[in-house]
C-alpha cells in the first residue's frame, strides 16, 4: 500500500497543553503545529481571539511560515483574517471555534476565495453554558435577584412575593442542539416547551424534548402562547429583524425574552420599546445589534434588563469539548467520512 502523506494541522488559537496531546494521538499521519508563543495570549479560559500580540519580524516570519505548510487548521487566525486565504494556500479544512460562523465566513469572502476548504462549525459545545445560562435568567427574573441584591446593598430588609415557572410555557426559536437542551432543562423546571424550526417534516416533537413543534410559517401562534421566549435563530437574511414591533407584541403581556442567538434576529428599537412599555416584563440578553454594546444604549439602563457581554456560551471547559470535537472530525477526514457540523455557506449555519 502507498504510504499517505502527512498532514500538516496548525492550531491557530491558544490550547491547554493536555489538550494538544489529545489531538497529537489521534493518528501519527498527523503532524500537529503548536508554537503558543507565536498566538494572541487568551484574556480568560478559552478565550479564542485573545489580546493583540506584537511578533518579531523573525516570529512573524516563523507563522506565515507555518500558515503555508498547513492543511487543517484549527480555528482562524485571528492575526490575519483578511489576507488568511492567501496566506495559507493548502488550508482544505478549518475547523472553528464557534457554532455562529456563517456571517463572518461570508463577509471575509472566504467560500469564493477559499474554494476547496470545509468549514466545520462547534455547533453542541456550547449547548450546556448556554442552556444553564437561560435558566439562571429565568430564576434570576422570577425570584427577584436585582431587587434582593439591590436591597441587600441598602441593607434594607422588605419582604415580596416572587413566582414560580412551574405550567407556563416557554417558547424556542432555533431548535438546534443547543434549543434541545434549553427545552431538556425547562421541562425539568416543569415548563410546557414549545418550539420552532425551518423542517418538521416526521420530527417527533417528544424527540427534541418538546411539547409541540411548529414550522416557521405558524411563528405567531408560538408567540401568543410564549410567556418565557428564548431565541436562538442563527443571523441569516431570512431571519434579520425577525422579531419587531407586531412579533413583540404578540407575546402575553409581562412576557421575559433571552436572546442567545444572534443581535441582528431582533428589532433593537422596537425591544426598548417593548420593555420600557412594561408589555415585556424583562429581558436577558447575550447578544446585540452592535457588540461591544455602546455605552450610549439605553439597555444599559433599564432595570428589568440583564446584560452579559456574549459570554453565556463560554465556559472553562469548552476547550476541552472542543477538542473532543476535532479529535473526532480529524479522524473522519482521514478516514474519509463525513465531517460533523459542515457550514452550509449558502445558508450561513
Amino acid at each position: 500500500m502507498p504510504v499517505q502523506p502527512m498532514l500538516n494541522v496548525l492550531i491557530a488559537s491558544y490550547l491547554e497543553p493536555e489538550d494538544v496531546v489529545r489531538i497529537r494521538a489521534v493518528d501519527e499521519r498527523l503532524n500537529v503545529l503548536y508554537e503558543p508563543e507565536l498566538l494572541r495570549p487568551p484574556r480568560y479560559a478559552a478565550d479564542h481571539v485573545g489580546q493583540p500580540v506584537a511578533r518579531t519580524p523573525a516570529q512573524e516570519d516563523r507563522w506565515r511560515q507555518l500558515l503555508r505548510q498547513a492543511d487543517i487548521l484549527f480555528d482562524f487566525d485571528q492575526t490575519h483574517i483578511a489576507d488568511l486565504p492567501d496566506l495559507a494556500p493548502q488550508v482544505r479544512w478549518v475547523q472553528a471555534t464557534s457554532a455562529g460562523i456563517g456571517q463572518f465566513v461570508k463577509r471575509q469572502g472566504y467560500a469564493t476565495r477559499m474554494p476547496q476548504t470545509i468549514f466545520t462549525t462547534a455547533s453542541g459545545v456550547h449547548a450546556i453554558p448556554l442552556a444553564e445560562f437561560c435558566l439562571m435568567a429565568l430564576l434570576m427574573f422570577n425570584k427577584g435577584a436585582n431587587r434582593m441584591l439591590w436591597d441587600q446593598q441598602r441593607k434594607h430588609w422588605e419582604r415580596y412575593a416572587g413566582t414560580d415557572m412551574r405550567g407556563c410555557t416557554m417558547g424556542i426559536i432555533g431548535m438546534g442542539k443547543i434549543g434541545v437542551e434549553v427545552a431538556r432543562l425547562g421541562r425539568a423546571f416543569g415548563l410546557t416547551v414549545i418550539g420552532t424550526k425551518r423542517n418538521v417534516v416526521n420530527i417527533d416533537p417528544a424527540s427534541l424534548n418538546l411539547h409541540a413543534l411548529y414550522p416557521l410559517a405558524e411563528l405567531h401562534t408560538l408567540l401568543k402562547r410564549s410567556e418565557y421566549l428564548v431565541m436562538i435563530a442563527p443571523h441569516t437574511p431570512e431571519s434579520e429583524k425577525m422579531l419587531g414591533p407586531e412579533e413583540l407584541r404578540l407575546l402575553p403581556a409581562g412576557a421575559f425574552l433571552i436572546n442567545i442567538g444572534r443581535g441582528a434576529t431582533i428589532d433593537e428599537p422596537a425591544l426598548i420599546d417593548a420593555l420600557r412599555t412594561g408589555h415585556l416584563g424583562g429581558a436577558a440578553l447575550d447578544v446585540f445589534a452592535d457588540e461591544p454594546l455602546p455605552p450610549n444604549n439605553p439597555l444599559w439602563e433599564l432595570p428589568n434588563v440583564l446584560i452579559s457581554p456574549h459570554s453565556a456560551s463560554t465556559s472553562d471547559r469548552e476547550n476541552e469539548r472542543i477538542t473532543e470535537l476535532f479529535c473526532d472530525n480529524l479522524r473522519r477526514y482521514l478516514a474519509g467520512q463525513p465531517l460533523r457540523n459542515v457550514l452550509n455557506t449558502e445558508t450561513l449555519y
